[in-house]
C-alpha cells in the first residue's frame, strides 16, 4: 500500500509542476509616457485575471500561486523597453509576458528579448500590421485585431457619414505609420481622398507648422492618429486654436477619458473607432471591473484575456514553460470546446484538469487567427457631453 501511496503521488508530481512553485507573468505597459492614462486600468485587469485564479485553487498543483510583475514600456522608448523586459526575465525570472502596449516597443521586445529567451508574450495592445508576418518562433499573440483591419473599419465609417476628403496627421512610429497606410488604402479605395497625410513627433511643445500644413490642404475631417496624452492632443488642440478643423476622428490611440478632459467641448461630435465588442463576456468583464475599483476602458478587456490565455494555455500544457504553453494557446482560445467567459476561470482550469476541450471567449470575444492575432470587432466611438461614448459595434 506505502509503495502504491508514492506511485500515485509522483505521478501527479509529474503531470504538473511541483507544489509551491513561483510563477511570474510580466505585465509590461507604458505606465509613463502617451498613453499612460490608459495603462492603469489596463495593468489592473490582467491582476484581476491572476487573482482569480490564484482564489480558484485550481492551478497545477492547487498550491502553485501566480505573481504579477511590472515594468515600464514607455510606450515609446524602444531601448528603454527592452531593458526593462530583459529585467523581467534575466532578474525577475517571469515565465511569460502580458504586454507590451504599442506596437515599436512590442516589435523590440519580441526581437530582443522574447525570442532569445523563449518567452512567449501577449499583447493587448499592439496593432501594428507589420506584427502579422514578423518572425516569432510561435511565441507571440495578440488579443487587440491588427490596424489592417481598424483601416477598413474607418475608411467605412467616413464614407458612410459623407465624408468624402480628409487630412491625416500620425505619430512618427510603427503603430502610426501602419495604421496611416491602412487607412489611406482602404478609404482611397472606397473613393474617399486623403489630401494629405503627414507625420508628427511627440514631445513637442508647439504643432504651429504640422497645423498649417494640415489646414492648407484641408478637408472634411482631421485623422488623428496619434496618442491621447501626447501629440495627438497637442494637433487637436493646436487645429482647434487656428481654427483649421472643427471635426476629428480618432482611432484606438486617441480613445480615452484623459482627451475630452483635456480639450473640453470642442471635441463633442468627433468620431472615433476601438477594440470593442457588446458580447456577454464585455458586460460580465465591466461588472467585474466596477466591483474590483477600476474602469474598462480601453484595451481593458484585452488585457483581461491576455492574462487569462497565457494561464489556461498553461494549465492545458501541464506546464508553466513558455516552450511548453506556446503550442495551447490557440487550444484554449477557440473553438471546439465548453465556453470560458470572464469569472470563469476557475471552472476553465477544471475542465482543463479534467482533460476536456474549452472556447476561451472571454472578455473580448477571443478568437485567434492567422499566427496567433485576434479577428477582431470594434466599437463606434462618438464624444458627447465631454465623454467616450459608444455609438454601435462593427
Amino acid at each position: 500500500m506505502k509503495k502504491f501511496l508514492i506511485s500515485i503521488f509522483l505521478s501527479i508530481f509529474m503531470i504538473y509542476p511541483s507544489f509551491g512553485e513561483n510563477v511570474k507573468l510580466g505585465i509590461i505597459f507604458g505606465y509613463t509616457g502617451p498613453i499612460e492614462s490608459l495603462t492603469p486600468d489596463m495593468a489592473k485587469a490582467s491582476e484581476l485575471a491572476i487573482s482569480e485564479v490564484n482564489k480558484s485553487g485550481k492551478f497545477m498543483s492547487g498550491n502553485t500561486k501566480i505573481e504579477g510583475v511590472r515594468a515600464d514600456s514607455t510606450c515609446v522608448d524602444a531601448a528603454a523597453a527592452t531593458a526593462a523586459a530583459e529585467r523581467l526575465v534575466t532578474s525577475d525570472k517571469v515565465n511569460a509576458i502580458v504586454g507590451a502596449d504599442c506596437s515599436g516597443v512590442t516589435t523590440a521586445i519580441l526581437q530582443n528579448v522574447a525570442m532569445s529567451n523563449g518567452v512567449v508574450m501577449i499583447s493587448p495592445s499592439a496593432t501594428s500590421p507589420a506584427l502579422s508576418t514578423l518572425p516569432d518562433n510561435g511565441l507571440f499573440f495578440r488579443t487587440a485585431p491588427s490596424d489592417a483591419r481598424q483601416g477598413e473599419i474607418v475608411a467605412k465609417m467616413l464614407i458612410e457619414k459623407g465624408l468624402k476628403k480628409a487630412a491625416m496627421t500620425y505619430t512618427n512610429n510603427d503603430y502610426g505609420k501602419g495604421l496611416a497606410d491602412s487607412i489611406k488604402k482602404n478609404y482611397q479605395s472606397m473613393g474617399g481622398k486623403i489630401t494629405i497625410s503627414a507625420s508628427h513627433e511627440d514631445g513637442k511643445a508647439d504643432y504651429g507648422a504640422e497645423v498649417s500644413a494640415l489646414a492648407q490642404a484641408g478637408g472634411d475631417i482631421l485623422i488623428v492618429a496619434g496618442y491621447l496624452d501626447q501629440g495627438g492632443k497637442g494637433i487637436i488642440q493646436g487645429a482647434l486654436d487656428a481654427g483649421a478643423f472643427e471635426k476629428f476622428f480618432l482611432p484606438d490611440g486617441m480613445i480615452g477619458d484623459s482627451l475630452p478632459k483635456a480639450i473640453g467641448p470642442d471635441l463633442n461630435g468627433s468620431i472615433g473607432s476601438i477594440p470593442g465588442t457588446d458580447s456577454p463576456g464585455a458586460k460580465k468583464f465591466a461588472s467585474l471591473a466596477k466591483s474590483n475599483g477600476f474602469k474598462a476602458g480601453p484595451f481593458s478587456q484585452e488585457s483581461y484575456d491576455a492574462a487569462a490565455l497565457i494561464m489556461l494555455a498553461m494549465q492545458s500544457a501541464k506546464s508553466t514553460k513558455s516552450k511548453d504553453l506556446k503550442n495551447h494557446v490557440m487550444d484554449v482560445a477557440n473553438a471546439p470546446g465548453e465556453k470560458i467567459y470572464p469569472g470563469e476561470l476557475s471552472k476553465g482550469m477544471s475542465l482543463l484538469k479534467q482533460g476536456k476541450k474549452i472556447d476561451y471567449v472571454g472578455a473580448s470575444a477571443v478568437e485567434l487567427i492567422g499566427g496567433g492575432e485576434s479577428a477582431g470587432s470594434f466599437r463606434e466611438i462618438l464624444i458627447k457631453g465631454g465623454k467616450v461614448t459608444t455609438a454601435g459595434y462593427r
